[in-house]
Protein backbone atom coordinates (compact mmCIF):
# COMPACT_ATOMS: atom_id res chain seq x y z
CA UNK A 1 0.00 0.00 0.00
CA UNK A 2 1.01 3.56 -0.34
CA UNK A 3 2.09 6.06 2.07
CA UNK A 4 2.73 9.53 2.49
CA UNK A 5 5.09 10.95 5.23
CA UNK A 6 4.55 14.58 6.98
CA UNK A 7 6.91 17.86 7.09
CA UNK A 8 7.33 17.06 9.68
CA UNK A 9 4.39 15.10 8.15
CA UNK A 10 6.43 13.15 11.24
CA UNK A 11 5.96 15.10 14.45
CA UNK A 12 5.42 17.84 13.09
CA UNK A 13 8.93 17.64 11.09
CA UNK A 14 7.24 18.29 7.87
CA UNK A 15 7.77 15.51 5.58
CA UNK A 16 4.90 13.52 3.20
CA UNK A 17 7.55 11.23 6.31
CA UNK A 18 6.14 12.82 4.83
CA UNK A 19 9.32 10.37 3.75
CA UNK A 20 7.24 8.46 1.26
CA UNK A 21 8.23 5.66 -1.26
CA UNK A 22 6.04 3.49 -2.80
CA UNK A 23 5.55 -0.14 -0.81
CA UNK A 24 4.22 -3.32 -1.97
CA UNK A 25 3.55 -6.07 -0.04
CA UNK A 26 0.96 -6.23 3.20
CA UNK A 27 2.44 -2.98 4.26
CA UNK A 28 -0.54 -0.31 4.99
CA UNK A 29 1.28 2.80 5.26
CA UNK A 30 0.02 5.98 2.92
CA UNK A 31 3.27 8.44 3.74
CA UNK A 32 2.26 11.75 3.65
CA UNK A 33 3.53 15.41 1.99
CA UNK A 34 3.01 28.79 -11.17
CA UNK A 35 4.32 32.73 -10.31
CA UNK A 36 7.81 32.24 -11.19
CA UNK A 37 10.48 29.89 -9.79
CA UNK A 38 13.72 30.75 -7.71
CA UNK A 39 16.34 28.74 -9.34
CA UNK A 40 18.65 30.28 -6.70
CA UNK A 41 18.35 29.07 -2.96
CA UNK A 42 18.67 31.84 -0.59
CA UNK A 43 22.37 31.29 1.51
CA UNK A 44 20.91 31.19 5.01
CA UNK A 45 22.04 33.12 7.68
CA UNK A 46 22.38 33.09 11.52
CA UNK A 47 19.80 35.48 11.86
CA UNK A 48 17.69 33.90 9.27
CA UNK A 49 14.05 32.50 11.17
CA UNK A 50 13.51 29.25 11.24
CA UNK A 51 10.63 28.32 8.62
CA UNK A 52 6.93 27.19 9.99
CA UNK A 53 6.11 24.11 8.45
CA UNK A 54 3.07 22.80 10.29
CA UNK A 55 0.91 23.80 7.16
CA UNK A 56 3.20 21.71 4.89
CA UNK A 57 4.33 18.52 3.84
CA UNK A 58 7.78 17.17 2.00
CA UNK A 59 7.23 15.31 -0.96
CA UNK A 60 10.73 15.10 -1.99
CA UNK A 61 14.29 16.27 -1.48
CA UNK A 62 16.52 17.81 -4.82
CA UNK A 63 19.40 15.56 -4.74
CA UNK A 64 21.54 16.47 -7.96
CA UNK A 65 20.66 17.96 -11.83
CA UNK A 66 19.87 15.09 -14.57
CA UNK A 67 21.83 15.77 -17.93
CA UNK A 68 22.53 19.41 -18.95
CA UNK A 69 18.90 20.18 -19.33
CA UNK A 70 17.96 21.33 -16.67
CA UNK A 71 16.26 18.95 -15.11
CA UNK A 72 16.38 17.39 -11.66
CA UNK A 73 16.88 13.92 -9.98
CA UNK A 74 13.88 13.76 -6.74
CA UNK A 75 14.37 11.68 -4.38
CA UNK A 76 10.91 10.86 -2.77
CA UNK A 77 9.00 11.10 0.34
CA UNK A 78 5.82 10.51 -1.26
CA UNK A 79 4.28 6.83 -2.15
CA UNK A 80 2.15 8.82 -4.67
CA UNK A 81 3.57 8.91 -8.50
CA UNK A 82 1.02 12.13 -9.56
CA UNK A 83 3.37 14.39 -7.38
CA UNK A 84 6.35 13.73 -9.29
CA UNK A 85 4.47 13.01 -12.34
CA UNK A 86 1.47 15.15 -12.84
CA UNK A 87 1.99 19.01 -14.28
CA UNK A 88 1.02 21.49 -11.99
CA UNK A 89 1.78 23.80 -8.93
CA UNK A 90 4.42 22.69 -6.80
CA UNK A 91 6.37 24.50 -3.91
CA UNK A 92 10.24 24.77 -3.30
CA UNK A 93 11.63 24.99 0.33
CA UNK A 94 15.55 26.06 -0.42
CA UNK A 95 18.26 26.45 2.12
CA UNK A 96 17.50 30.22 4.18
CA UNK A 97 13.89 30.35 3.05
CA UNK A 98 11.11 31.25 5.92
CA UNK A 99 8.25 29.80 3.22
CA UNK A 100 8.43 27.66 0.36
CA UNK A 101 7.69 29.29 -2.72
CA UNK A 102 5.85 28.22 -5.48
CA UNK A 103 6.72 26.80 -8.75
CA UNK A 104 6.01 24.63 -12.02
CA UNK A 105 5.97 21.42 -12.67
CA UNK A 106 6.24 20.70 -16.31
CA UNK A 107 6.80 16.68 -16.32
CA UNK A 108 8.40 13.72 -13.98
CA UNK A 109 9.31 10.00 -14.77
CA UNK A 110 10.03 7.70 -12.29
CA UNK A 111 13.48 5.78 -12.34
CA UNK A 112 12.70 2.25 -10.83
CA UNK A 113 16.35 1.08 -10.48
CA UNK A 114 17.33 3.81 -7.97
CA UNK A 115 14.20 4.83 -6.64
CA UNK A 116 14.24 8.54 -8.07
CA UNK A 117 12.00 11.14 -10.13
CA UNK A 118 13.62 13.09 -12.71
CA UNK A 119 11.69 16.28 -13.16
CA UNK A 120 11.94 19.49 -15.02
CA UNK A 121 10.34 22.94 -13.41
CA UNK A 122 9.25 25.69 -15.14
CA UNK A 123 12.50 28.60 -15.39
CA UNK A 124 15.08 25.89 -14.74
CA UNK A 125 16.82 25.50 -18.31
CA UNK A 126 20.78 24.36 -17.95
CA UNK A 127 22.73 22.09 -15.59
CA UNK A 128 23.76 25.42 -13.68
CA UNK A 129 20.40 26.53 -12.62
CA UNK A 130 19.48 23.11 -11.74
CA UNK A 131 22.43 22.26 -9.21
CA UNK A 132 21.76 25.58 -7.41
CA UNK A 133 18.36 23.66 -6.27
CA UNK A 134 20.74 20.76 -4.91
CA UNK A 135 19.19 20.11 -1.40
CA UNK A 136 15.91 22.15 -2.21
CA UNK A 137 12.96 20.16 -0.95
CA UNK A 138 9.62 19.81 -2.99
CA UNK A 139 6.31 20.65 -0.98
CA UNK A 140 2.64 20.77 -1.42
CA UNK A 141 -0.17 22.22 1.43
CA UNK A 142 -0.44 19.92 4.14
CA UNK A 143 -4.19 20.20 2.98
CA UNK A 144 -4.00 18.53 0.16
CA UNK A 145 -3.29 15.33 1.96
CA UNK A 146 -5.05 12.29 -0.54
CA UNK A 147 -7.66 10.52 0.65
CA UNK A 148 -6.95 7.03 1.97
CA UNK A 149 -8.38 3.42 1.54
CA UNK A 150 -9.30 1.28 4.43
CA UNK A 151 -6.24 -0.34 5.82
CA UNK A 152 -4.20 2.71 4.58
CA UNK A 153 -2.47 5.42 6.94
CA UNK A 154 -0.83 8.47 6.72
CA UNK A 155 2.27 8.37 8.66
CA UNK A 156 1.41 11.54 11.47
CA UNK A 157 -1.51 9.69 12.06
CA UNK A 158 0.83 6.90 13.48
CA UNK A 159 3.31 9.17 15.01
CA UNK A 160 2.77 8.79 18.81
CA UNK A 161 0.42 5.95 19.09
CA UNK A 162 0.82 3.65 21.72
CA UNK A 163 2.09 0.19 21.13
CA UNK A 164 0.44 -2.69 23.07
CA UNK A 165 0.36 -6.42 23.10
CA UNK A 166 -2.59 -7.64 22.11
CA UNK A 167 -2.61 -11.02 24.17
CA UNK A 168 -1.29 -9.12 27.90
CA UNK A 169 -2.85 -5.70 27.21
CA UNK A 170 1.13 -4.73 28.29
CA UNK A 171 2.48 -1.20 26.95
CA UNK A 172 5.58 -1.81 24.92
CA UNK A 173 6.25 1.59 24.09
CA UNK A 174 4.90 4.61 21.27
CA UNK A 175 5.88 5.25 17.66
CA UNK A 176 8.51 7.42 17.03
CA UNK A 177 9.11 6.89 13.38
CA UNK A 178 8.29 4.92 10.56
CA UNK A 179 11.41 3.34 8.21
CA UNK A 180 10.10 2.61 4.46
CA UNK A 181 11.16 -0.84 3.67
CA UNK A 182 9.52 -3.82 1.87
CA UNK A 183 7.39 -3.79 4.31
CA UNK A 184 7.08 -0.52 6.52
CA UNK A 185 8.78 -0.73 10.04
CA UNK A 186 6.93 1.01 12.94
CA UNK A 187 10.47 2.48 14.67
CA UNK A 188 9.06 2.04 18.40
CA UNK A 189 10.24 3.69 21.81
CA UNK A 190 10.20 1.37 24.51
CA UNK A 191 8.63 1.99 27.68
CA UNK A 192 11.04 1.61 30.99
CA UNK A 193 8.47 -0.87 31.93
CA UNK A 194 9.27 -3.48 28.72
CA UNK A 195 12.72 -2.48 27.97
CA UNK A 196 14.97 -5.16 28.34
CA UNK A 197 18.25 -6.03 30.74
CA UNK A 198 20.26 -4.62 28.04
CA UNK A 199 18.72 -1.42 28.47
CA UNK A 200 17.13 -1.58 24.51
CA UNK A 201 15.41 1.76 23.42
CA UNK A 202 13.59 1.22 20.13
CA UNK A 203 12.88 -1.72 18.21
CA UNK A 204 11.32 -2.15 14.88
CA UNK A 205 8.43 -3.95 14.16
CA UNK A 206 6.83 -4.43 10.60
CA UNK A 207 3.70 -2.66 9.75
CA UNK A 208 1.84 -5.53 8.37
CA UNK A 209 -1.53 -7.36 9.31
CA UNK A 210 -0.15 -10.28 10.63
CA UNK A 211 1.65 -8.42 13.20
CA UNK A 212 -0.30 -5.29 13.77
CA UNK A 213 -3.77 -6.39 13.17
CA UNK A 214 -5.49 -3.87 15.20
CA UNK A 215 -5.07 0.23 14.87
CA UNK A 216 -7.10 1.74 16.21
CA UNK A 217 -6.59 5.81 15.41
CA UNK A 218 -9.34 7.37 17.94
CA UNK A 219 -8.37 5.25 20.85
CA UNK A 220 -4.35 6.25 20.27
CA UNK A 221 -3.35 2.38 19.90
CA UNK A 222 -2.08 -0.08 18.14
CA UNK A 223 -1.95 -3.83 18.85
CA UNK A 224 0.88 -6.41 18.33
CA UNK A 225 1.25 -9.83 18.01
CA UNK A 226 5.09 -10.29 17.47
CA UNK A 227 6.58 -13.51 16.58
CA UNK A 228 9.00 -15.17 19.27
CA UNK A 229 11.98 -12.89 19.55
CA UNK A 230 11.03 -10.04 17.20
CA UNK A 231 10.96 -7.42 20.16
CA UNK A 232 14.97 -8.25 20.55
CA UNK A 233 16.17 -8.45 17.33
CA UNK A 234 17.48 -4.93 17.69
CA UNK A 235 19.61 -6.52 20.85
Amino acid sequence: MKHEEANKEIGGRGAEKQRGKRVGGNSKIKNVQSPAPNPQPVVASPQSPVPNLDDWLEIGKIVSPQGLSGELRVYPVSDFPERFEVPGKRWLLCSGDTEPQPIELLTGRYISNKNLYVIKLAGVENCDQADALRGCKLMVPASDRPQLSEDEYHVLDLIGLEVFMQASGELVGTVVDIIPAGNDLLEVKLHESFATEKKQKTVLIPFVEAIAPVVDLKSNRIEITPPPGLLEINN
